[in-house]
């Protein structure tokens, strides 16, 4: 059981996640946790996932919260650093989760003092299948690492990676499964072409990338091994292999996590040149 309380700086859909994700651990109780949105909306589903207080008072919960979480956009860092700036405690441990913005960026607007931590979960999250990763700032201790990858670890995996490589995992972790959802949705919409009904083609899709998934990270080896064993001498999946070669398909899922890297860098320096 953790005894931080634990503050979240935005009470949306992943603040909600990782607050749900700790609960249903156990390692923390409702009244450890404590989150701020202006909006009534998400303050209201933020309680009744989590049955955590939620205020508009972004102030209230710094003051609060042992451990603060930033789990806003990255355009609205610069408000919310000018709001609380001068009120973080120096031993508090500030968690961002905010994609593209760097330690030092958030050290120089929240205070050099402060240890910080970046962190990127994804979306899978959601459902406690989460792709997690975290960069440690120059004040943050390992106790402050292992204490993060607790929290992350709750939602699925976590581990720690150089701050450089953070835009990487934000494009392959944090936006790589939308790509999947396109796949899934191609893959239900060719199946509805060839006469299945829609629900049991997207079940089909979805258990298929499913099933792929577990096989990689449960078996071992490389994907293209795998891959090699299904594709018989002139049978069905070769054929479609040939034809995704034959589409640029590789190409093109390349060129989406290439895009979203540099996109994620991209939010960044926006963020940096407020200043």
């Amino acid at each position: 059981m953790l005894h931080e309380r634990i503050g979240f700086i935005g009470a949306g859909q992943m603040a909600t996640a990782l607050a749900a994700g700790l609960l249903d651990a156990g390692h923390c109780s409702p009244d450890r946790l404590l989150a701020s949105d202006p909006s009534d909306t998400a303050r209201q589903r933020f309680s009744e996932a989590t049955k955590a207080a939620a205020t508009p008072d972004n102030a209230q919960v710094a003051a609060q919260s042992d451990v603060l979480v930033l789990a806003v956009k990255p355009p609205k860092i610069p408000a919310v650093a000018a709001e609380l700036r001068g009120q973080l405690r120096a031993d508090r441990l500030l968690v961002s989760i905010a994609a593209g913005v760097s330690i030092e960026s958030l050290a120089q607007r929240f205070g050099p003092e402060l240890a910080i931590i970046r962190a990127m979960p994804n979306g899978p999250c959601l459902v406690r299948r989460g792709s997690s990763a975290y960069a440690v700032g120059p004040r943050a201790t390992t106790t402050h690492a292992a204490l993060v990858e607790r929290l992350l670890g709750a939602l699925g995996s976590a581990r720690q990676v150089e701050e450089g490589l953070l835009d990487a995992v934000t494009a392959l972790a944090s936006s790589g499964p939308a790509f999947v959802y396109v796949m899934i949705e191609t893959m239900s919409d060719a199946g509805v072409g060839l006469g299945l009904p829609r629900a049991v083609a997207t079940e089909m899709a979805a258990e298929a990338v499913r099933g792929a998934a577990e096989m990689v990270l449960g078996v071992g080896q490389h994907p293209a091994v795998l891959k090699d064993r299904v594709a018989s001498p002139a049978g069905t999946t070769i054929a479609g292999l040939c034809a995704l070669e034959s589409n640029g398909f590789r190409a093109a899922l390349w060129s989406a996590i290439d895009a979203a890297a540099r996109r994620a860098n991209q939010l960044g320096g926006h963020v940096a040149d407020q200043r």
